[in-house]
């Protein structure tokens, strides 16, 4: 791989890329970012469990609703 050095083995590569990525993410643990992150997180997982519930309830009254109609209309004289 053209460069000014010797080439490097893909291990070396890998192991230093790793490195990065550990140093990175305990620098983000470190931050004030990371607690403030996680908060959002559970905010948004509360969001979603309560979006879920929802959609559910109303689902199955709607579900009623037009069950009821249904057997209404099958009802009337044609």
């Amino acid at each position: 791989m053209g460069g000014f050095g010797p080439p490097r083995s893909r291990k070396k590569m890998k192991g230093r890329l790793m490195n990065a990525l550990v140093s990175r993410a305990k620098a983000f643990l470190v931050s004030e970012d990371g607690p403030t992150a996680t908060e959002y997180a559970v905010m948004l997982a509360l969001i979603i469990v309560v979006a879920i519930a929802a959609v559910t309830l109303l689902g199955q009254s709607i579900t009623g609703v037009f069950t009821n109609v249904n057997t209404k209309i099958k009802a009337l004289p044609t």
